[in-house]
C-alpha cells in the first residue's frame, strides 16, 4: 500500500511529462512488451523519444488502443477517443479495405463534427445493423484516426517511429521504420546450400553499408546526397540473387522504401528503434523480479514510477534524488515536463 497509495502527486507527474515529451519533437518512438496483471496477459505500451520514456499497460494492442494512448494517455475501450467521419476517414476506409458498397453508404453521412464513441456505434447501428465486427473496428478506426489528425487539444504526432507492426500504420502523417528491425529479417534466412550461403553473406555486408551511409548523411545531410541514397536503395533492392527465400525478403524490404528512407527528408529521425527496445527491457526486468501487478491501482503506479524513472534517467536526474524530493515536499527540482521544455529549446 506505501507503494501504490495516495500517488497522485506522481500520477500528475507522469501526465504532465508524457504531454512535455509528444510537444518535444516531431517524431516519437513505439514499441510493446510483454506485461502481466492478475496471472492474465496484458501488453505495455512504451512511448518515448532522447528526453522522455512513458510507460502503458494495455489489455489489447489494437489500433484503437495505441491511438487511445497517443490522444488521451490512457487505455478506456476507446471511449476516450473522438470520431469523424470527415473526408479524410473516407479516404482511409479505402486503405483500411472497406468495400466500395460501404464506403459509399458513409459518404452519404459524411461530416466534420466529432462523435464519442457511444454517438458514433448508434450511428452505424442505425444505418449499417447488419455490418460484421471486422467492418466496424475498420470504420471506428478511420473515424477516430481522422479526429486525431484534427486534434487541437493534445499534441499529434507527425512521424511515429516503429517496427513494421500492423496496429502502428496509419495513426501519423509519417510512419519510419526500423533498419535494424528490418534487418533480422535477413539473418532469419537459413540457407544450406553453398551458393545460397555466399549470396546471403554478400547481400548482408552491402546492407549493412548502405546503412552506414545513411550514417555519414544523418551527420552532413545535402539534397544532392538524399538523392543519391535514394538512387543507391532502388539499385540495391533491386538485386536478383537466384536464392528465392533472399530475393523474395528483398521485395519486400524495397516495397518500404518510403518508410525506411524517411529519414532523407528528415535527418534528425534514428535510423533505429533501438532505443524503445531498451526502454522495453526496463519492463521485462521489472516482471522477471515481480512477476505480476495485482491491482488496478499497482498497475497504474507501475507505469508511473517507469515513466518517472526512466524519463530521470535520460534527463540526467538521480531517481532517487526526485523521488526524495517530491516525498519530503522540497520540489527543488523542477517538474521533468519543465525540465524536458527547457532540455527542447537548447
Amino acid at each position: 500500500n506505501i507503494l501504490i497509495k495516495d500517488k497522485d502527486v506522481f500520477h500528475k507527474e507522469k501526465d504532465e511529462l508524457f504531454i512535455a515529451g509528444l510537444s518535444s519533437s516531431i517524431y516519437q518512438q513505439i514499441d510493446d512488451t510483454a506485461a502481466r496483471v492478475r496471472g492474465n496477459n496484458y501488453y505495455m505500451q512504451i512511448l518515448g523519444n532522447p528526453l522522455y520514456s512513458a510507460y502503458f499497460t494495455v489489455s489489447n494492442k489494437s489500433r484503437l488502443t495505441v491511438l487511445e494512448i497517443l490522444q488521451t494517455g490512457q487505455e478506456n475501450g476507446g471511449k476516450g477517443l473522438k470520431y469523424s467521419l470527415n473526408e479524410e476517414a473516407i479516404d482511409l476506409l479505402e486503405r483500411l479495405r472497406v468495400s466500395k458498397k460501404i464506403r459509399n453508404e458513409i459518404n452519404i453521412l459524411k461530416s466534420d463534427r466529432n462523435y464519442t464513441r457511444e454517438e458514433i456505434e448508434d450511428l452505424l447501428l442505425d444505418h449499417f445493423p447488419l455490418i460484421n465486427e471486422i467492418t466496424k473496428t475498420r470504420i471506428l478506426e478511420a473515424a477516430a484516426i481522422a479526429a486525431y489528425h484534427n486534434e487541437e487539444d493534445y499534441p499529434v504526432i507527425k512521424i511515429l517511429l516503429c517496427d513494421d507492426a500492423p496496429q502502428f500504420k496509419l495513426l501519423t502523417e509519417y510512419l519510419s521504420l526500423c533498419w535494424v528491425h528490418d534487418g533480422r529479417h535477413y539473418k532469419k534466412l537459413s540457407p544450406i546450400v553453398p551458393f545460397n550461403i555466399k549470396k546471403l553473406e554478400e547481400f548482408i555486408e552491402r546492407y549493412w553499408e548502405y546503412y552506414r551511409r545513411l550514417l555519414e548523411y544523418k551527420a552532413n545531410p545535402s539534397e544532392d546526397s538524399a538523392e543519391e541514397l535514394s538512387k543507391e536503395f532502388d539499385i540495391l533492392f533491386s538485386t536478383i540473387t537466384g536464392y528465392k527465400d533472399l530475393d523474395e525478403r528483398i521485395e519486400k524490404t524495397k516495397a518500404k522504401k518510403d518508410n525506411l528512407l524517411l529519414v532523407l527528408k528528415y535527418p534528425e529521425l534514428p535510423l533505429h528503434n533501438n532505443a524503445s527496445e531498451l526502454d522495453a527491457r526496463v519492463q521485462a526486468r521489472k516482471r522477471d523480479v515481480s512477476l505480476h501487478t495485482m491491482t488496478a491501482e499497482g498497475t497504474k503506479a507501475n507505469d508511473t514510477f517507469l515513466s518517472i524513472a526512466q524519463t530521470c534517467k535520460k534527463l540526467g536526474i538521480r531517481f532517487y534524488d526526485f523521488i526524495y524530493d517530491r516525498i519530503t515536499g522540497s520540489f527543488k527540482i523542477p517538474s521533468l515536463a519543465q525540465l524536458i521544455l527547457v532540455k527542447t529549446e537548447e
